[in-house]
């Protein structure tokens, strides 16, 4: 898995913000490329598997640890 990637830290962030800043990242990655999200809002789980779905994004890992959701998205 690529290292260059951008991150986004939505920690402590409720819905629906999680979702709006990783949308405002992909608007601005190319093709391809792979963005990060860490979060700790359980509903983010669903919203990022709708998103993707809806989105033509891919969801390409998605784990929680201790109440620590990451997100591993890639850009269509």
């Amino acid at each position: 898995m690529p290292t260059d990637r951008i991150e986004v830290d939505a920690r402590g962030l409720r819905c629906p913000m999680p979702l709006l800043k990783a949308k405002q990242a992909l608007n601005t990655m190319q093709s391809g490329e792979r963005l990060k999200v860490v979060a700790t809002d359980a509903g983010s789980q669903r919203d990022f598997q709708v998103f993707c779905q809806q989105s033509g994004n891919s969801l390409l890992e998605s784990k929680e640890d201790a109440g620590v959701f990451t997100y591993i998205l890639g850009k269509k």
